[in-house]
């Protein structure tokens, strides 16, 4: 792959979920490796299935790799694809009072539709703890009952059924969003005040994310918020300290390290859109998200600009891409020639 290639790779592309095909035309130019479904289809699994085969085919024949295609299929209010052939998913609390036996059981069967549908990576599961009594001050995560539950363990040992219930189906695994957005009191899609004050390296509302990655899981997603206790300049989407020294080197990540939405957030409002995605590979991120097809075009000119002007950046480019052709390669998403 040349670097324009290889830049592609590392671009996850939002098509509305109910029209993916009308929008792909113009991301072919900059090879993206993956788009996300962003919104809602009510559609059913049949005319998913059809849109995504229609896209792989016109991916492989331009690209020479097939996408990853990625949705929201968490349950509850967080459920992308609805309609025949999508079981309704209850919320994360719910899923939480499951026996670890029914969880898998019930896991299996949602991935089983979204893998007879094309779908080969689910932004889920949720890994964020919110604490007892705070769900209602907790927006993004615990107003919505998204957690699992308040108890980092139990939590835990719902990821890891989750994740390897998804794997188990065909279907890769994203653990979120990391280090945690239990504790927060604002949204990052609609603030750029979601600042967590007391998560440290050793905080116990890490598990659920090692137990995620003992699991196997794929991909984390970072969280788009601030941590003083753990980089005080930087949010961690954007923060070598949190990627890097955290999530790779002391939990031992060496998946693909996935951005929350760098498109529409509020939370990087203030950084240039082609930044945006040069600030987190630089941070040791793989693959930006954004929700916005207009975003592939100044992502990708920021990306090969500094490379074109920084060697070690396009080290670190070749490192992501490497990570995300690897994720390729074990979901059959890569054609050996």
């Amino acid at each position: 792959m040349n670097l324009n290639q290889r830049v592609g790779q590392l671009l996850m592309v939002g098509l509305p979920a109910n029209d993916p095909v009308g929008g792909y035309a113009q991301l072919i130019p900059y090879a993206v490796g993956g788009v996300f479904l962003a919104g809602r289809s009510s559609t059913g699994a049949e005319a998913v299935g059809t849109a995504v085969t229609t896209l792989q085919l016109q991916a492989i024949s331009t690209t020479g790799a097939f996408l990853h295609v990625a949705a929201d299929q968490e349950g509850g209010l967080v459920q992308t694809l609805t309609g025949p052939g999508f079981t309704a998913i209850p919320v994360g609390l719910e899923q939480g009072r499951l026996s670890t036996v029914e969880l898998a059981s019930q896991t299996a069967v949602w991935a089983g539709e979204l893998a007879a549908s094309g779908i080969t990576l689910n932004l889920a599961p949720v890994a964020d703890t919110v604490p007892a009594g705070t769900a209602a001050t907790n927006p993004p995560i615990g107003a919505s009952d998204r957690q699992y539950g308040d108890d980092p363990q139990a939590v835990g040992t719902a990821v890891n059924t989750v994740v390897i219930a998804l794997q188990g189906a065909g279907v890769d695994a994203t653990v979120k969003h990391f280090p945690g957005l239990g504790r927060v009191t604002a949204n990052t899609d609609t603030s750029d005040q979601a600042v967590d004050e007391q998560t440290t390296v050793d905080d116990a509302a890490l598990q659920p994310f090692a137990a995620g990655i003992q699991a196997g899981a794929t991909a984390v997603m970072m969280s788009s918020a601030s941590y003083p206790e753990l980089d005080p300049d930087n949010i961690a989407a954007f923060s070598p300290a949190v990627i890097g020294g955290l999530l790779r080197d002391r939990l031992g990540f060496t998946g693909v390290v996935v951005s929350d939405d760098l498109g529409n957030a509020a939370a990087v409002a203030d950084v240039p859109t082609g930044q945006r995605a040069v600030a987190f590979v630089a941070a040791g991120g793989d693959l930006v998200l954004t929700v916005d097809g207009d975003d592939a075009e100044p992502m990708t000119s920021a990306l090969i600009a500094r490379a074109a002007s920084d060697p070690s950046f396009t080290a670190r480019i070749d490192d992501a891409a490497l990570h995300v052709l690897i994720s390729k390669q074990d979901s059959g998403l890569l054609v050996c020639t």
